[in-house]
Parts: C-alpha cells; structure tokens; sequence
C-alpha cells in the first residue's frame, strides 16, 4: 500500500478574513480625524478715509500665532454676515434727538442682508430691549416704527452700554455695536472709569457711535444760554469717540438728515467687507489655552506694505481682526 503524502502546509491557501461587523443597532462606524483649523476674519482699511482696500492677495498677508509664523492654506475675499446690537437713545428730552436717532437707526437698518443677526435695545433711566437677535429686517423697523412715546428724561448710557457689553460678550465671533445717542449721561450707577474697563475686558466687540442732535447744536451753539450745554455735548461727544476708538470702531457727528446715509455707509463698508485666510496652526496641542494672532501686509518681498495716493503721499491704513481664539481642550 503506497502511503498518502500530506500536503506543505505553505500550499494549503490561507483562511479568509473574518467578516468585521459594527455591533448590532449601531449602524456603520466611521472614524475621523479632524485636523485643527483657524479662519481669521481680516479688514483693510484706509485710516483717513475708511474705505475698504482691495485687490490683496494671499501673498500680502502674514499670519502670526504666538509669533510663529502660519503657512495660509485658503484666501479669499468674503462680504461677512454681521451679529450687531443697535444700542439707541430714547429719552424725553428734546425731539430732535429722538428724531436723529430714528433715522440713523433707520438707515443703519435699511443695509442690512438676511444673513445678518440684528438686535434693537434703548435707554433712557433703564434699557428696553425692543427686539431681540433677529434675521428678520422687517421685524428691527418695526421695532424703531414703534418708538414713540419715551417713559424717562434721564439718559443712563453708562449703564445701558455696560449691560450692552456683558450681553455681546456671551456672544462667539466678532461682533458690533451701533451706539446712537447724544453721549450724555445723567443717573448712571456705573462710572466713566468702570464703563471703560469693561470695554477693554470685552473681545471681539468692535463699537461705532453716531451722536444726535447735531443741527440743533449748531443752531443753538452760538446762543449765550446754551453755551454751557454746548461744553456739556463737546464733552459727550468725546466720550463716543473714545469708546469708539478703543475698540477699532469710529465716531461720528453728522448735523444734517443728508450726511447719514454716507456714514451708515462707511460703517456698513468697515463692519462687512473682510478677506479671509484659513490655516493649520502649528501648534497641535489641545490644551485649550488662548493662541495669540497676529496679521501683518507685506509687499511682494516681504516687507511692510505701503500705500500711496495720487501725488505719492504715503497713506495710512488699519488691520481690523479678531486677536486671538482659544484652542480645543482634550476630552478626559
């Protein structure tokens, strides 16, 4: 009898893979790492003038994050969306403020784009808020429509602008308020000094004042009894311009019905026109701690950037952008 010869084992074929299956009722698994990714927000504009640069590229940018420098992956120009707070003064007191702030709120209103977030509030002694967030543009003119009858003389903008500012802080992303009032303030419990910190203490919020009142000043302004008011208002208007310089903003004082529309302009151009730049930060540690950004123009060779009118005058220019984000914190 010849003996079977059993085969090498090298040429039994091998078993096939088990069959991998999710445990039952759970579906498909799928596993995704997502890598750390910054978008930072940046306007250019003209100091003098405020008006929007364009034609920049990504080339022109440099982007710092703890003062590392950050390769940009995306570039483009954008038209942002805006998350604004109308903080509007509304007081018994003479109706030609009253009407002023209407119309800049108003014409403020008029430019607004579905995909922004508006929220309406005034003062006088306490704060209304007369219409919450809102993408409904309908709903904010309605809400200034509606203002008619003020319950108080007094003009607390220290406190309103406070609460103002506590309530945007809770708020992600860059946001703005529009600040429409005379600048006055007459039974605050918060002072000048505590108003001012709070504005430092309070990121990403960017404050444009617009003062009321302007064509009865300078009608007014020349008379012996108003004299005194006339230092008083000087003195409110500063007090708008300083909020609205701390915080990147501008100021303005329009006398004429006829100006505004101009000035909500340039505030619409500052506030909505951004270039955007997009990048992986190299610093991939997730410890949640706050990143430092830093964005500068350089020309083609790597210098800063520097720009020139018509006859060769140099001109100034501001870099507006968020100046820092806080990275994710490791889940335990």
């Amino acid at each position: 009898m010849v003996p079977r010869l059993k085969r090498k084992s090298e040429d039994v074929p091998p078993p096939p893979p088990p069959a991998l299956r999710n445990p039952p009722g759970l579906g498909n698994l799928t596993l995704q790492v997502n890598v750390p990714e910054v978008t930072v927000d940046v306007g250019v504009l003209l100091e003098k003038t405020h008006q929007f640069v364009p034609d920049l590229s990504a080339a022109n940018f440099a982007v710092y994050e703890d003062g590392k420098p950050q390769k940009i992956l995306r570039f483009k120009r954008v038209e942002a969306p805006i998350t604004a707070l109308i903080l509007a003064e509304f007081a018994a007191t003479n109706y030609r403020f009253v009407y002023d702030m209407r119309n800049a709120a108003w014409a403020f209103a008029q430019q607004l784009r579905p995909q922004d977030y508006v929220a309406l509030m005034t003062y006088d002694l306490h704060t209304h808020i007369i219409t919450d967030f809102t993408q409904d543009k309908n709903q904010v003119v309605e809400g200034i429509d509606d203002l008619t009858l003020p319950g108080f003389s007094e003009r607390d903008l220290f406190d309103a602008l406070y609460q103002a500012l506590d309530r945007m802080s809770r708020i992600e992303g860059q946001k703005y308020i529009l600040l429409i009032g005379s600048g006055r303030d007459t039974f605050s419990r918060i002072t000048l000094d505590k108003v001012l910190q709070k504005i430092r203490e309070t990121p990403n919020v960017t404050i444009y004042s617009i003062s009321t009142g302007g064509f009865l000043r300078a009608v007014m302004g020349g008379s012996p009894r108003y004299a005194a008011s006339d230092v008083t208002y000087l003195q409110a208007d500063n007090q708008m311009r300083t909020f609205a310089q701390m915080t990147g903003g501008m100021f303005f004082a329009p006398r004429f019905e006829g100006e505004l529309p101009d000035d909500v302009g340039v505030i619409n151009q500052a506030i909505r026109f951004k270039y955007q730049l997009v990048y992986h930060p190299t610093n991939t540690n997730p410890d949640g701690s706050f990143r430092r950004i830093q964005v500068e123009l350089v020309d083609n060779e790597g210098r800063p950037m520097q720009f020139q009118d018509q006859k060769h005058n140099a001109l100034k220019y501001d870099l507006i952008y968020r100046n820092g984000y806080r990275a994710q914190q490791q889940v335990q």
